[in-house]
């Protein structure tokens, strides 16, 4: 069993963390720290890489926030805007239709907590690429490398490592050549049900930096 920070649309090293378990632990109980994949993912689009990032509440206070306890500022319409801004990326990709009712639906939802959001977007990728994967919450913090299978340091969006995985056909990679490890829904968008069959086939991030 391995242990994970949850995210939002995880990068896909996560992804093939996943796919080497059947059943992982989720750590909710830590302090919530910025530059993460907590609430950001990336994606590829006409320009190059994009953010997406979902607008939390009383961002100063963060660091001293548990997790579980985060809240979304659904002040703004950041659902609706990252959501155009996914079919303007995604809508030319050999799978975008075959799974947009599906993520659409989670653009849809009203979440008031950011990990209600993160399951959500966690289970429906399970659903499109049928990953038979179950999880548990943490119900206390585990200190940081106590425990073996530990991939929280994965969370890190700052992180610089070529990790080596092989390389697949993206929207557009004529214009901008393959991006490593963007979010998941990039695999799924443009590899389809293949998605799950490429996790499995790449080698487990096991480098802390």
């Amino acid at each position: 069993m391995g242990i994970v920070y949850p995210t939002y649309f995880a990068p896909i090293t996560q992804y093939i963390i996943y796919a080497q378990y059947n059943h992982v632990e989720v750590e909710v109980y830590d302090h919530f720290q910025k530059q993460t994949y907590r609430n950001r993912c990336y994606i590829l689009g006409a320009n190059g890489v994009q953010l997406l990032s979902v607008p939390l509440e009383h961002q100063k206070g963060l660091s001293n926030t548990i997790s579980k306890d985060v809240r979304i500022d659904n002040s703004t319409q950041w659902q609706r805007h990252q959501l155009k801004t996914l079919e303007t990326a995604y809508r030319s990709s050999p799978f975008y239709e075959f799974y947009e009712e599906e993520i659409q639906a989670i653009f849809k939802t009203n979440f008031k907590f950011l990990i209600d959001l993160q399951q959500s977007s966690f289970e429906a990728i399970n659903d499109c690429i049928g990953l038979g994967l179950s999880f548990d919450k943490t119900n206390e913090f585990k200190p940081l490398e106590t425990l073996e299978n530990d991939y929280r340091w994965l969370v890190n969006a700052k992180l610089k490592m070529n990790f080596d995985l092989d390389q697949y056909t993206q929207v557009f990679s004529d214009r901008h050549g393959f991006v490593s490890n963007l979010s998941i829904l990039d695999l799924v968008f443009n590899e389809g049900p293949n998605a799950l069959n490429y996790l499995e086939s790449q080698k487990l991030p096991d480098i802390k930096t």
